[in-house]
């Protein structure tokens, strides 16, 4: 059954990549030109919602220590963070294959806008431990994703999605700074109410400017044999059947496991920066920003121009390669230095395979379940940071920053090879 129901998506998304253009309402060369700036508007709320999250990051340990919290009761409520957009991620993207990408992107703007207004008013651990609840929905990125994949072919996907790692770099780079100055020279709630005001700006572009009806019509009788409109928006067997179409569960776990001991690192790097590298906050600031860079500009272009010319199936084994080359420069590196020039292929690898994997999975379902998946996509990093904390802090404390290198260049080598021996029955595709 789950072979049919790939073959019907696969059969489906190729016959309907021609209609993409009257999806709005609209044919010709005016489908086109609306058809871009709905997509230009989903690039523009990510970016807008990723500039805020950064900027409350920068803020609410300084809010977190002026309340009483120590470090532990800090790690829990990075936890409890981390924890919600686990649980939330296939909720979100159930909850848009129901009711729309609109309606989906209006609740993680409003849920933002209910989370910076809990932060505002948090003057107790309770209220701030409270203020985390609205994470759950606050899933954006994986909207814009929903909206991207709904408005383009399965052969320019790739390139698509590419593009919102400028978003991201953007709302790193834009949303540290920002939170920084304003906290310093205006007090820090200063950047909590831009936060605040700035998603309800965002919430009022979702509800004006995405269509009601963003997935063209011929898309729902293509993938009749979905079952995604049988269950609620809770359902953990409709999320879960996700991973019987063939090749879901297999690309699925290359993009678990092939970036998690660098993930690890990552989230232990604010400790790792101080104590292995000896660095200062401001200095620190200026690693962020060197990153967003690097993505902007790796995800944005770099990654985009490489769909043109190669498979998705070389450029993921090319990723993996990649990141068994990070492990054992990391494992190598003795200064900040070592790890500038690391970053490079470090940031490729993480954008090259975020960017194919999640192109790849969305083809290989119904187009009605391209939102769940995306969805279950967007929790592999809140698991990172939830598990996170607790491996890579045994790992740094009992065997160094190298271990981190040595894990990555074992696990990668073993990906590299189970990608090269498989055969897995995913589409190939190139943009045209």
């Amino acid at each position: 059954m789950s072979a049919m129901n790939a073959k019907a998506s696969s059969g489906g998304e190729e016959e309907v990549s021609g209609m993409r253009t009257e999806t709005l309402g609209e044919s010709g060369c005016s489908g086109e030109v609306k058809r871009g700036q709905v997509i230009f508007i989903a690039y523009l709320i990510a970016t807008l919602e990723l500039t805020f999250l950064f900027m409350q990051m920068g803020v609410i340990p300084y809010l977190a220590k002026s309340l009483g919290l120590d470090s532990v009761g800090f790690g829990y409520l990075q936890t409890t963070f981390g924890v919600l957009q686990l649980v939330g991620g296939p909720i979100f993207g159930r909850f848009a294959d129901q009711f729309g990408t609109r309606a989906a992107l209006i609740l993680s703007c409003a849920s933002g806008s209910a989370f910076f207004l809990l932060m505002s008013i948090s003057t107790s651990i309770p209220l701030l431990f409270l203020s985390r609840l609205p994470a759950v929905f606050m899933h954006g990125l994986s909207g814009a994703q929903k909206v991207i994949t709904d408005l383009t072919a399965p052969s320019q996907r790739a390139d698509a999605l590419g593009k919102l790692g400028l978003c991201f770099g953007i709302g790193i780079i834009i949303g540290s700074a920002l939170g920084g100055v304003l906290s310093t020279k205006f007090g820090i709630f200063v950047p909590i109410y831009v936060g605040l005001v700035g998603n309800l700006i965002n919430t009022m572009i979702a509800m004006v400017w995405i269509p009601l009806q963003a997935k063209p019509k011929s898309d729902h009788h293509v993938t009749e044999n979905s079952t995604s409109q049988s269950g609620g928006v809770f359902s953990i067997r409709e999320i879960l059947r996700l991973m019987k179409f063939p090749g879901v569960r297999e690309i699925f776990m290359v993009k678990v496991f092939a970036g998690l001991p660098i993930g690890l690192f990552l989230v232990m790097f604010s400790i790792i920066s101080m104590d292995f590298f000896g660095l200062e906050a401001v200095e620190s600031g200026y690693l962020m920003s060197y990153f967003g860079v690097l993505q902007m500009v790796i995800q944005g272009l770099v990654v985009g121009k490489l769909t043109n010319h190669c498979t998705e199936r070389t450029l993921l084994r090319l990723s993996v390669f990649v990141f068994a080359g990070v492990g054992l420069g990391m494992a190598l590196m003795r200064t900040v230095w070592h790890y500038c020039i690391v970053a490079v292929p470090l940031v490729f690898a993480f954008s090259t395979l975020g960017t194919i994997t999640d192109s790849m999975l969305t083809k290989a379902v119904p187009s009605s379940d391209t939102g769940t998946m995306l969805g279950i996509c967007a929790s592999v990093q809140p698991l990172t940071r939830t598990v996170g904390p607790t491996i890579g802090g045994v790992l740094y404390r009992r065997f160094g920053v190298s271990s981190f290198g040595y894990l990555q260049l074992i696990v990668n080598i073993g990906l590299f090879v189970y990608l090269l021996k498989s055969k897995i029955p995913l589409r190939e595709m190139k943009s045209q």
